[in-house]
């Protein structure tokens, strides 16, 4: 077994076809072939089952795809470190995110990326917190940014940014509520919050146990996107970070309520493997994601502010 031949297990396992391996790898089909029978003859083991849709991995394909998979990533930064130049940043880069910092921050962080460290590939991936946590100790991530969970974690994880979480209603339809609102009077208010799956609906309903309040939402939806889309359009009402409202908030078709007493706060942070440290260019990156995250919370709580709704409304 050789690194070459592992590089073309990878391929085939995560394409699926010998045309498209063979073509991401640069080589003719036959070659491929080649490769992965040696590959099993040396192993013993059947990697793949050809069907109607393409080579379908078998157990023993799934397992030497995560045992080889963190290894691979591993020579590619090593090399990568070892090639590059200080002036030149290259290379490619595999991050995970939350959906509320992919959609708040990621377009505009990947834009000025972009243009500082043209050389560097990226692959973005977003999910749940704790699908990205496994994702990065399993090797498929570089680097994720993720709601600190409450369990400790075994990962490298490093402070990124505390954001408050505020009460969104609809600016046409809303119900009367003040500027500043306690967390035990929207028991009247119908809610639609993110699932027990989603790590903000961890944060929300860990304060509400410390004031022995029970959070009972109407809807239960994982999409923020989709939530404050249905908010905007009924008399309901949220509980999202600001970021995730900010677009909304500016465009006049949401308001954004504080929440007292107690103040809800999501903790991100950002999290990579002991033995994988990100690449220069991966730190690059989560440097100009965190600084947009961070531009995106100040200009949020700067269109919340009293002075700033009075001249809005004027």
């Amino acid at each position: 077994m050789d690194l070459k031949q592992i590089q073309y297990f990878i391929a085939l396992f995560e394409d699926g076809s010998v045309t498209r391996a063979a073509k991401r790898l640069h080589i003719v089909q036959p070659a491929l072939s080649m490769q992965i029978a040696k590959l099993e003859e040396e192993l013993n083991q059947k990697l793949f089952e050809r069907g109607a849709h393409g080579m379908s991995p078998t157990p023993a394909g799934r397992q030497m795809y995560g045992l080889f998979l963190p290894i691979m990533r591993d020579i590619t930064h090593a090399r990568e470190q070892l090639v590059q130049r200080e002036e030149i940043i290259s290379g490619s880069i595999t991050i995970g995110l939350i959906a509320s910092i992919a959609d708040g921050a990621l377009a505009e962080s990947l834009a000025r990326f972009r243009a500082r460290y043209p050389q560097v590939e990226v692959t973005v991936a977003d999910g749940y917190s704790t699908t990205l946590i496994d994702w990065v100790a399993g090797g498929q991530l570089d680097v994720a940014i993720i709601n600190k969970p409450r369990a400790q974690l075994s990962l490298d994880s490093r402070p990124l940014l505390d954001e408050e979480m505020v009460l969104a209603t609809s600016a046409a339809h809303g119900p009367d509520l003040p500027a500043s609102v306690q967390l035990s009077s929207l028991t009247q208010v119908e809610l639609v919050l993110p699932t027990k799956r989603h790590g903000l609906r961890g944060v929300l309903d860990s304060a509400a146990h410390q004031f022995d309040l029970m959070l009972t939402p109407k809807y239960e939806v994982d999409a923020l996107g989709t939530i404050v889309k249905l908010v905007e359009s009924t008399n309901m009402a949220t509980i999202l970070p600001r970021i995730a409202v900010q677009r909304a908030v500016g465009h006049g078709t949401l308001r954004a309520h504080s929440i007292i007493a107690p103040r809800l706060v999501r903790h991100i942070v950002r999290i990579s493997h002991p033995r994988r440290p990100p690449s220069t260019a991966a730190e690059a990156l989560i440097g100009i994601i965190s600084g947009e995250i961070q531009r995106a919370s100040r200009a949020a709580a700067s269109s919340d502010s009293p002075d700033s709704n009075k001249e809005n409304n004027e």
